[in-house]
């Protein structure tokens, strides 16, 4: 079986669609069927992002970067399957015309918010489905902000077309069963994306306890939320440390911030590999206070394969993921996030009780294996409707 894997951007850019396609065309290049007559899977990563010649050579499969627009169209031609990352447009249109088996993974929310983080720009809040709803008004409001008003419109224009075409396919992959409630797409299948395997997990001792963020630093990820809870903590007399891991356009402003925090906060930038693991050993507790524009929560699961504890906004996707075995907060609640910090801070066994189950429920739920096993279905149909 010939499987192409579109994703607009790849490694080395960072970020969690990429170690998600990545992790997946590997588990698919490795994938071998009980029945020999069915053979292997023949993986093509085509990706818009440069990469490095000799990085793509280590792969176990082949990685095709920025194809013109006649080598696009004659991979789609010449492959079994179409995997798209996302409702990317040309490529999904292509697929359709030459009346191949399409199959989107959506990765956000571009086929039901024009801005595709379902976060609504002029209040910095979670989006209540303006779009879904018919509430057009409130999408050109949004994204006006940041925008304008022509690039706004063509956004909202956009995202119509994309949810017509989404449609058109065999299928619709969601990473949770949450996103396809707020997506609400013809043929959806849900098959969670998996963590690769681990040792066991390590935890170096602290004198007191660590508390970390990792992750892009914008809007959509909640890290001045974060800072605002530490910042009463500190005021009611507790002791503790925040790693916060990343960077991006909000470092600047989120730094001014924690300088009140009395070096108690350390801006770490971006960890790649073992640079990451050193960061996080003594590490207890992982806070993800994200507003919106999360449909897994791969950070969450990677840190619960660590067997770390995990506070999580109630966003529908992250508390399918850690389940009973993290902490939740009101999205956007300093003083719940607060309170769930408080928890850790008040039971020094709980972050590695739950740790220790976060880790199992990871091994157990979200392993490579039943991502790959269910990919292969949900080919396997669409060749075979």
């Amino acid at each position: 079986m010939k499987v192409l894997l579109y994703s607009k951007t790849f490694l080395p850019e960072p970020g969690g669609i990429q170690t998600a396609v990545f992790e997946l065309a590997r588990g698919l290049a490795a994938w071998r069927s009980e029945d020999s007559a069915a053979g292997s899977i023949d993986v093509i990563v085509v990706t818009q992002t440069p990469g490095r010649p000799e990085e793509d050579k280590s792969f176990p499969f082949r990685v095709i970067r920025h194809p013109g627009f006649y080598e696009l169209a004659g991979l789609l031609l010449n492959t079994d399957i179409i995997h798209l990352a996302g409702p990317t447009i040309l490529p999904l249109s292509l697929g359709l015309l030459l009346r191949k088996p399409v199959i989107v993974e959506h990765h956000g929310f571009q086929a039901a918010c024009p801005n595709g983080l379902l976060f609504f720009e002029p209040t910095q809040t979670p989006c209540p489905g303006h779009f879904m709803a018919a509430r057009y008004g409130k999408c050109l409001e949004c994204n006006r902000v940041t925008l304008g008003s022509i690039k706004s419109l063509s956004m909202l224009l956009l995202t119509h077309v994309r949810r017509w075409l989404s449609n058109q396919t065999r299928m619709n992959i969601m990473p949770t069963n949450w996103l396809g409630t707020v997506l609400n797409l013809k043929r959806m299948r849900t098959v969670s994306h998996g963590v690769s395997p681990s040792g066991a997990a390590t935890s170096v001792q602290s004198t007191i306890p660590i508390f970390a963020f990792q992750g892009r630093l914008v809007t959509t990820k909640g890290v001045r939320l974060l800072l605002e809870a530490a910042q009463q903590l500190r005021d009611e007399g507790y002791k503790f440390k925040l790693k916060v891991i990343g960077n991006g356009p909000e470092q600047e402003s989120l730094e001014k911030l924690a300088a009140g925090l009395d070096g108690d906060v350390d801006f770490l930038g971006y960890a790649p590999g073992g640079r990451l693991e050193e960061l996080l050993a003594d590490v207890s507790t992982v806070v993800m206070p994200s507003l919106a524009g999360e449909v897994f929560g791969l950070v969450a699961a990677e840190n619960m394969l660590r067997g770390k504890l995990v506070v999580v906004s109630d966003i529908g996707a992250l508390c399918e993921v850690v389940g009973d075995t993290g902490l939740i907060f009101t999205t956007g609640s300093v003083s719940d996030l607060a309170s769930c910090m408080r928890q850790v801070l008040d039971k020094p066994l709980l972050a590695s009780t739950l740790g220790s189950a976060a880790r199992s429920r990871i091994m157990r739920v979200f392993s490579q294996d039943n991502m790959i096993q269910g990919h292969v279905s949900v080919y396997q149909e669409a060749i075979h409707p």
